[in-house]
């Protein structure tokens, strides 16, 4: 039997300029969801339930990447609920951030992107499941049989 490997949902928490880097990547598709959602559910009265289920997933998402928390699962939310808004024929709201498909690109490749790199370390994942130091007490380093 091989030994256990310790699973996680992410590789890395890189920190200092990667670090920053990935909670500005994350910042901004963050805000882009979390703004976008918003404005479709400003007009609920007259919206789908389906709409207002994406647009309430949309929302959840943005906020899991903005504060970093299970974030390879909010990422791909993130893919999915821009896909299912560019490709959807959803009455778009008076505030469409989302208007060009190049946006939606844009949100859609970021998404993959911090889907695939991880939280960084500047993250409420990195702060639950990051790296941890094990300490071996001096006592039981060096044991001897004889």
């Amino acid at each position: 039997m091989g030994g256990a490997e310790l699973q996680r949902l992410f590789s890395t928490c890189p920190g200092g300029w990667p670090g920053i880097g990935l909670l500005l990547l994350r910042a901004l598709v963050g805000f882009m969801l979390v703004a976008h959602g918003l404005a479709y559910l400003q007009d609920w009265s007259n919206s789908a339930s389906l709409t207002l289920a994406a647009s309430a997933l949309a929302v959840a998402s943005g906020f899991c990447l903005l504060s970093g928390f299970l974030t390879p699962i909010a990422g791909t939310i993130g893919v999915l609920v821009s896909l299912g808004f560019a490709s959807s024929s959803f009455a778009a709201p008076a505030l469409d951030l989302f208007d060009s498909k190049l946006v939606v690109v844009n949100v859609i490749v970021s998404s993959i992107a911090i889907a695939l790199l991880g939280p960084g370390a500047f993250s409420l994942d990195a702060l639950m499941f990051g790296p941890r130091e094990i300490a071996i007490p001096h006592n039981l380093r060096s044991t001897k049989t004889k």
